[in-house]
């Protein structure tokens, strides 16, 4: 059964509707603002309140959320701006604050975050660079017909790779799984992961691709391992959110965007 427009689907989540406009769009609650048109989105909020206090990074903005204010910040690289946002965790906010970062101006996105790793062979702290993701959260399949799959924009890696390859730093080149619940990530779908190539597992890589995608700008990521998730039931947090890493990987991602 399918109702005038061919939506009705049997799960609701299939049910895409490639319109471009939503009945309330972006700019209907951002305005734009004078801001660079490069942002990187990071996750690590110690490492942008350590910039802030060292007075680096310069609030500029402040997004509206039910969650209170969502900062906006301005970091120098040289004499070229960059647009800093956290976004928040997990496959809506991460779209919800990219929409809005859309709407304030800026058009060339690198985001830096850490993920879990299904395979403990890879240090705490080694890059890894997502190639495609595996669509196992809800959000992306509002902005692209439903795959199993999503990718970066192509050209958005090459500037990541190119980047890391000048400062001569190993990363691994592969496939992360992107999944809306934390505590559901059970030994099966672990192990179903691992063999169809997935290296990591977070909750925002597809979801961001898929924005990027359907509004046409360029996303790519970068990832750090942290966690360790096995299919044997055995978690190792390895103190991953403490990783020394995290500050470098933001200066790497400002690096990587100011070449889009």
């Amino acid at each position: 059964m399918t109702d005038q427009r061919g939506l009705r689907r049997k799960f609701a989540i299939l049910e895409y509707d490639p319109s471009p406009h939503g009945i309330v769009q972006p700019s209907h609650v951002v305005k734009s603002i004078d801001v660079s048109p490069h942002c990187v989105l990071c996750f690590f909020h110690e490492v942008i309140q350590e910039l802030v206090v060292a007075g680096v990074a310069k609030q500029i903005h402040a997004l509206e959320s039910t969650a209170g204010p969502q900062p906006v910040y301005e970091i120098l690289n040289g004499d070229r701006r960059v647009t800093v946002i956290h976004p928040g965790v997990g496959a809506p906010m991460a779209a919800l604050t990219l929409e809005k970062a859309l709407a304030l101006g800026c058009r060339k996105f690198i985001a830096v975050g850490g993920a879990g790793v299904l395979d403990g062979r890879a240090e705490v702290g080694r890059i890894i660079v997502p190639n495609t993701a595996v669509r196992d959260e809800g959000t992306s399949f509002h902005y692209l017909p439903p795959s199993r799959e999503v990718g970066p924009s192509p050209n958005a890696v090459e500037a990541i790779e190119s980047t890391l390859r000048e400062d001569g730093l190993d990363y691994l080149l592969g496939k992360t799984w992107t999944t809306d619940a934390f505590f559901r990530e059970t030994p099966a779908r672990v192990a179903l992961r691992r063999q169809e190539g997935c290296l990591t597992v977070e909750m925002e890589a597809s979801a961001l691709f898929a924005v990027a995608c359907h509004r046409q700008v360029v996303l790519g990521q970068i990832l750090y391992a942290g966690d360790v998730v096995r299919a044997d039931k055995t978690w190792d947090p390895r103190n991953w959110q403490h990783a020394s890493c995290r500050g470098r990987l933001l200066w790497l991602a400002i690096r990587a965007c100011l070449l889009l």
